[in-house]
């Protein structure tokens, strides 16, 4: 059955796989077929389970049924060998929550197989290595990405530190650097040394980023998520698909009509209208504290995920808008940014 959902007997005749109704199913009926169930432990595969079912004096037609009934309520795995041959038993033991959870998020039968293949093959170029870009790094290693990069030569500075991120013995160190060492503690087996010839899957701009940066981006259609978190605000998008959705000059047109003054602002950061993010080019400190730096950075890594698993056939939510969290309040709140026609990006009626 599927990983991370607990079987429960509602009574003598009928077992609940799961325990919130959004994810749980109940099977009735089932009578001594019930110890088909224990045997489903990832151990055996089909021809094995129905033989040893059969020594409990289940039939092989009682334990087909019952595993099409598991299938059809989505609670059954099918894991596929080969992936045990893909990991070793200690990548696969790291990695069995995100399996789990992508399994059950995006309704898979192969227990997330697919999912984690995806992100074994994938590369994500970080650029800036903050607190939050830091934690980003580390949350994207964690969750399976087979290459993830750093890019950030600055100092490390006691700002910077982070739970989940950069800690005090980097004080003083490079900041790349920092964040490579932070990923090998929590997952050694990801590649952390960036080869400029690559072309990254994604990029997740955190710190400050030039507009030769951006254009280079846009023409290798590189698809790209800014991120900030300054003024005790976290703001996660957009999500640049080159060509196909709104890019970071199309914000900075949008927010030049609604104000005159906009490029004078942004001209002062020293970023330039074609960078737009922000990030890095505010007031230090930065107005960002620990919980806000953390929960930008998670749902920044989540972002990310989603480009890279591409399950589901709607865009992340972060293309075409930014999320952005204002505190004290406490919810995560969209606003909408549509390419703009006279943008050199020429993504207005593009369809993704």
């Amino acid at each position: 059955m599927k990983a991370g959902l607990l079987p429960l007997w509602r009574d003598t005749d009928t077992v609940q796989i799961g325990i919130d109704p959004r994810r749980a199913a109940a099977l009735t009926g089932l009578g001594t077929a019930a110890a088909v169930l224990s045997l489903l432990d990832g151990s055996r595969d089909a021809g094995e389970l129905a033989r040893t079912a059969q020594a409990y004096g289940i039939s092989a037609a009682t334990t087909d049924r019952v595993l099409g009934l598991l299938a059809s309520a989505g609670v059954l795995n099918d894991f596929p060998a080969s992936l045990h041959k893909f990991l070793p038993e200690y990548l696969r033991a790291r990695l069995a929550p995100e399996m789990a959870c992508a399994s059950l998020a995006y309704g898979d039968g192969d227990g997330g197989a697919r999912t984690i293949a995806r992100r074994r093959a994938a590369f994500i170029r970080v650029y800036g290595a903050g607190r939050i870009g830091a934690c980003v790094a580390t949350f994207l290693a964690a969750s399976g990405i087979g290459r993830v990069t750093c890019l950030d030569g600055g100092a490390t500075e006691p700002a910077d530190l982070a739970p989940a991120g950069l800690a005090i013995g980097d004080i003083g160190s490079r900041r790349g650097d920092a964040v490579a060492r932070a990923i090998a503690r929590i997952a050694p087996e990801t590649v952390t040394a960036d080869n400029p010839q690559l072309v990254p899957d994604l990029a997740v701009l955190t710190g400050p980023v030039t507009p030769d940066e951006v254009e280079a981006l846009m023409r290798d259609r590189v698809t790209h998520l800014a991120v900030r978190a300054e003024e005790a605000i976290g703001v996660v998008g957009p999500l640049v698909e080159p060509g196909r959705s709104a890019c970071l000059r199309c914000i900075n047109l949008h927010k030049a009509a609604l104000d005159p003054a906009w490029p004078k602002v942004l001209a002062q950061t020293g970023l330039g209208a074609g960078a737009g993010t922000g990030a890095g080019a505010g007031a230090v400190p930065a107005a960002c504290d620990t919980v806000l730096a953390a929960a930008t950075a998670a749902l920044a890594s989540a972002q990310a995920l989603a480009v890279i698993d591409g399950c589901g056939p709607q865009p992340p939510a972060a293309a075409n808008g930014t999320l952005e969290l204002f505190l004290p309040e406490w919810q995560w709140r969209r606003r909408t940014w549509v390419p703009v026609s006279t943008c050199t990006c020429r993504a207005r009626g593009a369809t993704r």
